[in-house]
């Protein structure tokens, strides 16, 4: 059985299936030689030709020379953009794309300077270069497949296999283009130059080219050109296939001329097979050689509405309008323009689109050549396109899926496999265009697979930045569980060191407190100024309490001796039995403060008619006394106020109890006051209104005390009825010889100081509530305005005296406040401490009627 290489040597072919026999038409253009058009003025150079995506290295106003490139990138399949003659760059901007949706694309715009300058240019021998630097060449200068693909050449001599066998594609089965047929003609040498590269570089066993048999004349040029070549003759040679469309397709070329059919998915170099077109050779030959660039190649001008039809060399980026003026195009109503052959070829809709690696021919067919597209009718289920298809389609079932939209179904059915070739569309009977409707389908799932892509690395990059997010977090906690560690580990082998240390500290300061040592500002630490500051303040506040206990205790000791000193002679009238007969009524408190309401009312009532009763005569006599009474008033205020804010050292309750006690004194300021001013005409009268007062005072005494516990209940007695024998005393002095006018201000001076100090030390232990203090003052303040009826019978001959004599009470309100101001733990000692203190006043008191 002979070997695939035997068979290629004997020229064997095999059969390719389906496929069609179109009328070739190349007549038109193959009969001339190739020609080059004259420069144009403006070029449109599309940045993403072929390739991965290119960025532009020129911006507008740049000049630039022939071949310099006109982009830069990066990937294995970049392929850069070149510039095709020499002039300005004058805009960057989106144009029409050389494509059926002549969708706008990034595109750089030369204005040709005519003179058509080459840029640097640098020439090799093949023997001086190594593969790596020929690979390279051949990218920079950005060859692509000429074939009508424009695969980036040097991806495909650079292949991960070994490679048996290299097709040159000579083949141009599309009717038509004649393009590769007039190279073969004219430039075979170029092109068995650049076949020797392409050897040099894969080193094949053997090197087929391939040409159709209706092309003799390049068919023998190439034979020619091998026997020239440098390349064995053995090695190398000319097949010559069955005229048939689609043979010239890599996948039906294969088929023909191995026998070996490529697997869905696969590429022919994963079966050591590797296919270039003729046009390719001649590109890479020119780049690796003299190192020029792709930006020319030739494309075949054919058609009926073209006068001078032929093949031409036209730069890369030459618009197809510009093309088809320079070879006298007359076009027709709704003249077509196609890129391509008839079969494989689209229609542009616009004319400024360029001319790209790819574009091998533009046609311009008249309406007798090809017939207006019909309208699509139904499908009629021949079979005819599954017949035709080269690869072995179903192109019922693929129209089907793509019609509806379906197009992950049409996928099953290897919709990728199909070469777009047209076959099915140039059988069908129905007249429907098949190949369209998969160029669509094919555009939808690329699309598809795009989003998906896409989709997927952003997937990829949230998980990456959530693993990195969450590798900081977990740093630095780690870094926070080391510190904690360490500081944890520092506190527990210095902790007795530190303890020891403070308890040192403490026992210093403790010996510099004691010994009064007072250490340098400079050197003292935080610890020791802070511990001194502290005792200095415990001991002023001891200080300031022991001086206020001192001065109280000479204040009461001073008026125990005035008390002694006192011989007034009513003293006696005083009843003494009243504190044991108010403390046995104190059981009851309920009982007590209606009595109390009882009383209070019955009281105001008899004032009110003793103020009705007074005298004409002295009508003019109260306004005076009222007037001078009033500075009185003003500096019992002032006392009270006074009180008020010596009190602010207790608690909040002791404090309002002291106000209350301050605002009682000050009305008895007031009334002792008023007694001083009487006549002794009307010394009566002032006895009996003061006699009346007394009892309001009593009054407002008990239902004070009265809302408080029993305890407190009986000292509030007790204290109203040192207040009425304070109001006996000031009834008695009113009556004195005026020879002796001076005598009952002190005694009443004296008699107040006691009473006052005895109802101080009473009161404080009362608890003060919001209430009840309220409803006190409201008593006083009516209590106050009674009395200043009752003052209105006095005689102003004593004011002077009896603004001294408020002068000098004021003082023993302010010391008797300070003393109720000092806390006492005890309220039973507090108590007996004021029956005793009340018991000795009346034993006082007896002494005194005595002596009298």
């Amino acid at each position: 059985m002979l070997t695939l290489l035997e068979q290629l040597d004997k020229g064997t072919l095999w059969r390719s299936p389906g496929g069609i026999h179109p009328p070739e038409l190349k007549s038109l253009s193959n009969q001339s030689t190739i020609a080059s058009l004259p420069l144009q003025t403006r070029f449109v150079i599309p940045v993403p030709l072929v390739g991965q995506q290119a960025t532009l290295s020129v911006k507008v106003g740049d000049s630039v020379l022939k071949g310099q490139p006109l982009t830069e990138g990066a990937g294995f399949i970049y392929l850069p953009v070149h510039a095709p003659t020499s002039g300005t760059v004058v805009a960057i901007e989106q144009h029409s794309s050389n494509h059926p949706s002549s969708l706008p694309v990034l595109s750089c715009i030369i204005e040709a300077d005519g003179l058509d300058t080459w840029c640097e240019l640098t020439s090799s021998k093949i023997e001086q270069l190594s593969k790596a630097d020929i690979l390279a060449k051949i990218k920079q200068a950005g060859i692509a497949g000429m074939g009508g693909a424009a695969f980036p050449s040097h991806v495909k001599l650079n292949p991960a296999s070994e490679i048996d066998l290299v097709i040159i594609n000579g083949v141009e089965c599309e009717p038509y283009i004649s393009a590769d047929d007039r190279l073969m003609r004219e430039f075979n040498d170029e092109i068995l130059t650049g076949i020797s590269i392409i050897h040099h570089l894969l080193n094949p066993q053997r090197i087929i080219i391939a040409i159709e048999d209706n092309k003799p004349e390049a068919a023998q040029a190439m034979e020619s050109a091998i026997r020239r070549s440098s390349l064995p003759n053995d090695m190398i040679r000319v097949t010559v296939i069955p005229t048939k469309y689609p043979s010239g397709g890599e996948k039906q070329l294969i088929q023909i001329i191995t026998g070996k059919e490529v697997p869905s998915g696969a590429i022919p170099a994963q079966l050591g097979i590797v296919v270039h077109n003729v046009g390719t050779a001649y590109a890479i030959q020119e780049a690796v050689l003299q190192g020029k660039p792709l930006i020319e190649r030739v494309v075949t001008l054919t058609g009926e509405s073209i006068g001078k039809p032929g093949n031409y060399w036209l730069r890369i980026g030459t618009t197809v309008e510009d093309a088809l003026s320079q070879v006298s195009f007359q076009p027709e109503s709704s003249q077509k323009v196609i890129v391509g052959g008839p079969m494989m070829g689209y229609a542009l809709a616009d004319l400024d689109v360029p001319i790209l690696k790819g574009t091998n021919c533009l046609l311009t067919p008249s309406q007798a050549e090809i017939a207006p597209d019909p309208d699509e009718k139904a499908c009629i289920r021949c079979g005819e396109c599954a017949v035709a298809c080269p690869a072995l389609l179903l192109p019922q079932q693929l129209f089907w899926h793509a019609k509806a939209e379906e197009y992950d179904k049409a996928a099953s059915f290897n919709l990728k496999d199909c070469i777009e070739c047209g076959c099915c569309s140039y059988v069908c009977p129905s007249d429907i265009p098949l190949v369209e409707y998969y160029r669509v389908a094919k555009s939808a799932l690329k699309n598809a697979a795009e989003e998906k892509l896409q989709a997927e690395q952003a997937k990829i990059r949230f998980e990456t930045r959530l693993q990195r997010l969450e590798d900081e977090k977990n740093a630095r906690e780690e870094k926070s569980k080391q510190a904690a560690a360490k500081r944890q580990a520092n506190m527990k082998s210095g902790e007795k060191d530190a303890v020891a240390a403070a308890m040192a500290r403490i026992a210093a300061k403790k010996a510099q407190a004691a010994e009064g040592i007072t250490a340098d500002p400079a050197a003292t630490t935080p610890d020791t100024t802070t511990t001194k500051t502290a005792i200095d303040a415990t001991s002023a506040k001891k200080t300031a309490v022991n001086a206020a206990i001192e001065r109280a205790k000479a204040k009461k000791a001073a008026l125990a001796t005035l008390s002694q000193k006192d011989n007034q002679s009513d003293v006696a009238t005083v009843t003494t039995d009243m504190p044991v007969d108010t403390i046995d009524r104190a059981n009851d408190k309920k009982a007590q403060i209606a009595a109390a309401i009882a009383r209070a009312k019955a009281k105001k009532a008899a004032l009110a008619n003793e103020s009705a009763e007074k005298n004409d005569v002295d009508a003019e006599q109260p306004s005076n006394t009222v007037n001078e009474v009033s500075p009185v008033n003003e500096t019992a205020t002032t006392s009270a106020v006074d009180t008020t804010i010596t009190a602010t050292s207790v608690d909040d309750k002791k404090a309002k109890i002291a106000a209350a006690v301050a605002k009682a004194k000050a009305r008895k300021a007031a009334l002792a006051g008023d007694s001083t001013e009487k006549n002794d005409v009307d010394g009566d009268q002032t006895s009996d209104t003061i006699s009346k007062v007394n009892p309001a005072i009593e009054v407002d005494t008990t239902i004070t005390a009265t809302s408080v516990d029993d305890k407190k209940a009986r000292i509030a007695a007790a204290v109203a009825k040192a207040k009425a024998r304070k109001a006996a005393l000031v009834g008695d002095s009113t009556e004195k010889n005026d020879v002796d006018g001076d005598q009952p201000s002190d005694t009443i001076n004296k008699v107040n100081r006691a009473i006052e100090i005895d109802t101080t030390i009473a009161v404080t232990p009362v608890d003060d509530k919001k209430a009840r203090i309220a409803a006190a003052v409201a008593k006083a303040k009516a209590k106050k305005a009674a009395l200043a009826s009752d003052s209105s019978a006095t005689n102003d001959v004593d004011g002077v005296q009896t603004r001294d004599t408020v002068n000098e009470v004021n003082p023993a309100i302010e010391i008797d406040t300070t003393i109720a101001a000092i806390p006492v733990d005890d309220k039973k000692a507090r108590i007996a401490a004021a029956v005793a203190k009340a018991k000795a006043k009346k034993l006082a008191n007896s002494a005194k009627q005595e002596e009298l």
